[in-house]
């Protein structure tokens, strides 16, 4: 009998402590909660650009196709944010961002003997709304998102003093410009609660950017030329993270 007794509450407290990890992580995301997620953010456009075309020369129109010429964004990583606030135990609202990351534009074609043109600080901030799968007191939750992202391009910069001495002759300057843009976001991810506050997530998203190259050139005599592009980045971006929901 005393031995039955010691079975049964043995029995009784590992039942209480399961009941206690299951109560703890019950309701980590549901309606009216916030989670706050950073993490490692790789980015990795996936388009290229058409060829330079010249418009204009001395404000004479030109209109002449530089054939063979191309150029692509490379990748990059920075550190990533997330913020989602539940609207229901399914339904979130989530800004995605991050810390501002450094784009190399590198020739293609007959450019690819230059190596790195230029160099450009897109600013990609995200507006997603999430739909999760499973119920809020599920561990594992995979999720689908769609949303809206304006993309705005600081710091750009024509690097390559040798493109630049090649199309505009020695003692020429350039600069350059990059269009702004909306576009649309698709997502897929999941999150893994490890208690009832703190989770692991992680997120691929992609983006179909596009953007205006407008390149300003000056010769050493003072001719104005002025050349464009169609620059689509369309980055597939991967979001490693640690969340905390509060």
């Amino acid at each position: 009998m005393r031995i039955y007794r010691r079975t049964v509450s043995s029995a009784a407290v590992v039942a209480s402590i399961c009941v206690a990890a299951f109560t703890d992580n019950a309701n980590a995301q549901s309606a009216g909660s916030a989670t706050l997620s950073v993490g490692w953010l790789h980015v990795a456009p996936q388009g290229d650009a058409t060829p330079l075309t010249v418009e204009t020369v001395g404000g004479v129109p030109v209109n002449q196709q530089l054939v063979g010429s191309g150029a692509h964004a490379t990748s990059t990583d920075t550190i990533g944010i997330t913020t989602e606030y539940y609207v229901t135990d399914k339904i979130g609202v989530a800004l995605l961002y991050g810390l501002p990351l450094k784009v190399n534009l590198v020739g293609n074609g007959t450019l690819q003997k230059y190596g790195t043109l230029g160099s450009t600080t897109p600013m990609p901030p995200a507006l997603d709304l999430r739909y999760h799968l499973f119920s809020a007191e599920s561990k594992f939750r995979p999720f689908i998102g769609l949303g809206v992202n304006y993309t705005w391009f600081t710091q750009v910069r024509a690097t390559n003093s040798q493109f630049i001495t090649d199309s505009f002759g020695p003692g020429g300057s350039a600069h350059a410009t990059l269009s702004s843009s909306w576009n649309p976001v698709f997502e897929l991810g999941a999150n893994y609660a490890i208690t009832k506050h703190w989770s692991v997530g992680a997120s691929l998203n992609y983006i179909p950017v596009k953007t205006n190259l407008t390149l300003y050139g000056q010769t050493a005599m003072g001719t104005q030329i002025v050349s464009k592009s169609t620059l689509r980045l369309n980055p597939l971006s991967v979001f490693l993270n640690v969340g905390y929901t509060f």
